[in-house]
């Protein structure tokens, strides 16, 4: 089985080598085209994508528009009104010690690209970062993940029938698959999923000195200070941790509160709770993905004191969202990213815990605050090195085009959405066009003093 899954895997790549070789996907129009080609496809499939995450994830449909096909639609109208300004040459200054020439910035698509994405948000994590690599004029292998077959199935069904597989296709499978393709001299890979797994993935791509781009996860913190508005805090902090059960890589995972507002708090988050869920009723909401990660994540119910919540119904794998209190540092919930819809809360009283905290562990991808005090945000602006995050809400601000989402350090490298996502798959050449109708002998041997203080003249 491995040696068939490699050289089907050596098979795609090649053909792919060779359809972008021949220039094809260069022109702005195939790009345009394509990004046209993959709306409408998406627009096509909606119901097929919502029956699948059904099957999944039992993720609604409304879900499904707002965090999967609405965020890579409305990506691809963003890419359709920018390409042509983006694709341009850009022309720069030119050193006078370099005259007569003239300098400018030529973009060239990578070229054959592999995207790998996860199980969580299956849709928007596999085609937001195709968008770019479409419009940067690469060809592109989608490896989805295993998790969620039907939807895996279904992207495979969206890409057959929309573009040729020498230019986009989908590679379905697990491990094997997996190691086949990281095996491969891809021009790029752009990988999301676990910190774990990222190392792997950037060890095979060294192998191939091939650049990556990795949007990884870890425990992304809360601040909820005394300034706060506590039930507008609570009811966004519940919305990041209840959206698709807590499996988003941005999730709130555990929630600093102040001593004098934690009771407050925790009433305002029941309150949010009720009102999500009217008569308790939660038989929409998304469940955890396999067995596996249930059990895992039913095991941290028992991190702490579960003052909301704390159910869970095995027929289903659906854990209830809860807030639990009286939780150590050292606690199970609190060593790993929960990927679940529980929520741990650490109580404060000096900003300067929570700081110090976070500064000890590893950078998170988000941070969220919820504070009126522009000195609190300064404070924690100017302290906590994280991916990107939210004052006063959470999960949002990577739902836009206009801003760049990526992780630092243990939380990814690199970054994509909007602009930033052409960028990922283009390389700029720097170009110098020289003239020849002079050619000043200053920078030729044999080097003479006056050589040397007209250098010195050009060059500080």
């Amino acid at each position: 089985m491995k040696e068939e899954a490699r050289m089907f895997t050596q098979e795609i790549i090649t053909r792919q080598r060779a359809f972008f070789l021949s220039g094809k996907t260069r022109p702005i129009r195939w790009r345009k085209q394509a990004l046209l080609d993959l709306a409408a496809c998406i627009r096509r499939y909606e119901t097929r994508i919502n029956a699948a995450l059904q099957a999944d994830m039992n993720k609604s449909a409304t879900e499904v528009y707002m965090t999967e096909t609405g965020i890579v639609l409305d990506e691809i109208r963003y890419h359709l009104s920018h390409l042509d300004r983006w694709a341009r040459e850009r022309w720069v200054r030119t050193p006078l010690a370099q005259f007569p020439s003239v300098s400018y910035v030529s973009p060239e698509p990578y070229g054959t690209v592999l995207i790998m994405s996860p199980w969580n948000y299956p849709i928007q994590l596999c085609l937001e970062p195709l968008v770019g690599a479409i419009s940067a004029g690469c060809t592109a292998v989608l490896k989805p993940s295993a998790y969620a077959p039907a939807t895996s199935q279904v992207l495979a069904d969206m890409m057959e029938e929309s573009f040729p597989p020498e230019y986009i296709t989908v590679i379905q499978g697990g491990r094997e698959e997996n190691k086949a393709l990281l095996e491969e001299p891809f021009d790029y890979i752009f990988f999301t999923g676990s910190p774990a797994v990222g190392h792997d993935v950037m060890r095979a791509a060294a192998e191939h000195l091939t650049p990556v781009t990795l949007e990884l996860g870890g425990k992304s913190p809360v601040i909820v200070t005394e300034s706060s508005n506590i039930p507008v805090a609570a009811r966004r902090i519940a919305f990041g941790k209840v959206l698709n059960a807590g499996q988003t890589c941005v999730a709130p995972d555990y929630c600093f509160v102040h001593k004098a507002i934690k009771p407050a708090f925790i009433e305002a988050y029941r309150e949010a709770l009720a009102e999500f869920f009217p008569d308790g009723n939660m038989d929409d909401m998304n469940v955890i993905i396999n067995e596996k990660h249930y059990a895992r994540v039913k095991r941290l119910l028992a991190s702490g004191e579960a003052v909301i919540g704390g159910g869970f119904d095995d027929g289903r794998r659906f854990i209830e969202p809860t807030l639990l209190d009286h939780v150590s540092t050292e606690a199970p919930v609190m060593q790993e990213e929960i990927f679940g819809p529980i929520l741990p809360m650490l109580e404060y009283e000096d900003l300067e815990e929570p700081i110090r905290y976070i500064r000890e562990h590893a950078k998170p991808l988000a941070l969220y605050l919820f504070t009126t005090d522009r000195g609190v945000e300064k404070r924690i602006m100017d302290t906590c090195s994280f991916g990107g995050g939210c004052v006063n809400d959470t999960i949002i601000h990577l739902a836009t085009p206009y801003m760049p989402f990526g992780g630092v350090g243990n939380s990814g490298m690199g970054s994509y959405h909007g602009k930033k996502s052409y960028d990922t798959f283009t390389h700029e050449r720097s170009i110098v066009r020289k003239g020849n109708w002079l050619d000043l002998p200053v920078r030729y041997r044999p080097y003479t003093s006056l050589k040397n203080r007209m250098l010195r003249s050009l060059l500080k």
